[in-house]
């Protein structure tokens, strides 16, 4: 393996001499941005967001090409084999004394998460989410800890963390708030993709995902000190927070969130981040990781790994293996191996003990059967193997798959391993099964922006904030409505930045809540939600 130095903005220069990226200058709108990525074969890269002085990168990662090309590979089957390299040859970060996220460093009441360009993404998402923060935590026994976690700004100096997966940052916040503390978290945003799939790996506590990241790159990776917390971050990052996870639990309403399964996941119970300080280059680029896709490409090589290393370890010879889309590069694989007797069985209980690998088939009417994508999928979104076929039940689950029970906030769910009865069932609410759609999809068309079209630029400023809120507050007070309706109900008098700090203010005030479905409520009211399990 060759050492790969490159950064991000030189990955950035190198997608676009391939005609793999394209820089729209003209004026747009950051609600457009979304759909926009999602019907583009290039990643994008906003130069002119109406209401921002930063531009907003999306979907670097979102082919299989440009994830080829992201790990400095020529075919996809090498990533697997570079994460292998660097699983078993980690190579420990190093610490350097500068680093150009602090050409700017903001802290006090001047932390305004407002003024980065965080995008929305699916109609009935909760608000705008940092979607692509590499987030670095420490824990006195345990270590170092790196992951990728969503979370969804809810002022201007607060957020929430997505940590509702059974994983080395859920303990690592679990063991802070049982002892009554904030647990530190620096946040590295723009970094370059191998330092996503370093953090993506499941690795065991203890382990530094960063020395994989490096054992990937063949060269350390770089790290420099946090300003207010005594955490490292990523040197070469556009943009870092620091943060702390505040010690109050799981006791937060968040989303809903576009997820991996091609679904709109429910409200989340998590705690709250409070911001410390944020951390800048001078000419930041603001990059937003687009769901559902663009986590998938570097996910399923760790899938690849993983398998092809335990089925080793079973004494199985295996000739090839897909990581299916249909099972969102996450719950399905198919495995071909070169079998001997009783080899078959064998290599099924090794591929199961897997991650989180899950699964005749029935279907439902809206899935196509001759299409093996949409089959898998039905799978992959509508089965509980205990519930519609079991084989191994009691097996650990993902909370993010929808067929699965509500459970109460902070219990952590189960599940069967495999198959199949892949209708709907009986008693799983509708909204679990909405299709992610894209808010403007039918007005904001790509092709219209390569041609030159902008958005009108409808600004309303910090004064508008408080007229803003009042308005908003009117309207949700008679009928609850989506972050996206209230932003495209006050599109014509406001632009995003200004309705999202007024629903900010709103949340700062204690006066905002949501109602089960996701919607903006007022709080205390009859539309509230309230946490699974009370009353």
């Amino acid at each position: 393996m060759h050492p790969m130095n490159e950064n991000f903005r030189t990955f950035l220069d190198r997608l676009r001499e391939a005609d793999e990226l394209v820089d729209i200058h003209q004026p747009v709108d950051i609600r457009h941005v979304a759909t926009l990525v999602d019907q583009s074969d290039k990643a994008l890269l906003f130069h002119d967001v109406i209401g921002y002085d930063m531009p907003l990168l999306s979907g670097i990662i979102r082919t299989r090409n440009r994830t080829i090309m992201s790990m400095g590979c020529e075919t996809y089957r090498e990533i697997e084999a570079k994460l292998d390299h660097g699983i078993n040859n980690p190579i420990s970060p190093v610490y350097v004394d500068h680093s150009p996220a602090k050409e700017v460093i903001i802290t006090g009441d001047d932390i305004d998460l407002y003024k980065l360009p965080i995008p929305m993404s699916s109609i009935f998402d909760g608000g705008p989410m940092i979607t692509a923060g590499v987030i670095i935590a420490k824990d006195p026994e345990y270590g170092v800890n790196t992951g990728i976690y969503r979370l969804i700004v809810k002022e201007k100096g607060l957020t929430g963390i997505d940590i509702v997966t059974p994983n080395n940052m859920r303990r690592f916040a679990q063991r802070a708030y049982e002892a009554g503390k904030p647990c530190p978290i620096s946040i590295s945003i723009g970094t370059h993709p191998m330092e996503i799939m370093g953090a993506g790996y499941r690795a065991p506590i203890g382990v530094d995902e960063m020395a994989i990241a490096g054992g990937i790159r063949g060269c350390p990776v770089e790290l420099a000190q946090c300003e207010t917390i005594d955490l490292p971050f990523i040197a070469d990052a556009e943009i870092v927070i620091e943060a702390e996870i505040l010690p109050t639990g799981w006791t937060q309403p968040e989303g809903r969130f576009g997820e991996f399964t091609a679904l709109m996941g429910g409200l989340h119970w998590n705690p709250n981040v409070r911001i410390k300080a944020i951390l800048h280059r001078r000419d930041a680029i603001y990059y937003a990781l687009h769901m559902p896709w663009e986590n998938t490409w570097l996910a399923a090589p760790t899938r690849y790994q993983a398998i092809r290393t335990a089925l080793k370890t079973a004494g199985v010879q295996v000739k090839d293996i897909n990581v299916t889309l249909g099972g969102r590069a996450f719950w399905h694989a198919v495995i071909s191996i070169k079998k001997q007797a009783g080899e078959g069985k064998n290599a099924l209980l090794a591929a199961l003990s897997v991650m989180d690998l899950k699964h005749v088939v029935v279907v439902d009417d809206d899935i196509d059967v001759f299409n093996g994508e949409e089959v898998e999928w039905a799978i992959a979104t509508r089965v509980q193997g205990d519930r519609d076929i079991f084989i191994i039940p009691g097996a650990r689950a993902k909370p993010l798959d929808p067929s699965l029970a509500v459970m109460p906030p902070g219990v952590v769910p189960t599940g069967a391993k495999v198959g199949i009865d892949a209708t709907i069932s009986e008693g799983i609410p509708h909204e679990r099964f909405e299709r992610i759609s894209y808010a403007y999809a039918d007005t904001a068309k790509i092709a219209d922006y390569l041609a030159g079209k902008a958005d009108p630029n409808v600004v309303a400023g910090l004064d508008k904030v408080g007229e803003a809120a009042d308005a908003i507050f009117a309207a949700i007070d008679t009928a609850p409505l989506y972050y996206t309706e209230i932003a495209d109900r006050f599109a014509a008098d406001y632009d995003f930045n200004t309705i999202a700090r007024a629903l900010g203010s709103l949340h700062e005030a204690q006066r905002l809540w949501q109602t089960a479905e996701g919607r903006m409520c007022v709080r205390g009211s009859a539309f509230a939600a309230k946490p699974p399990g009370s009353r």
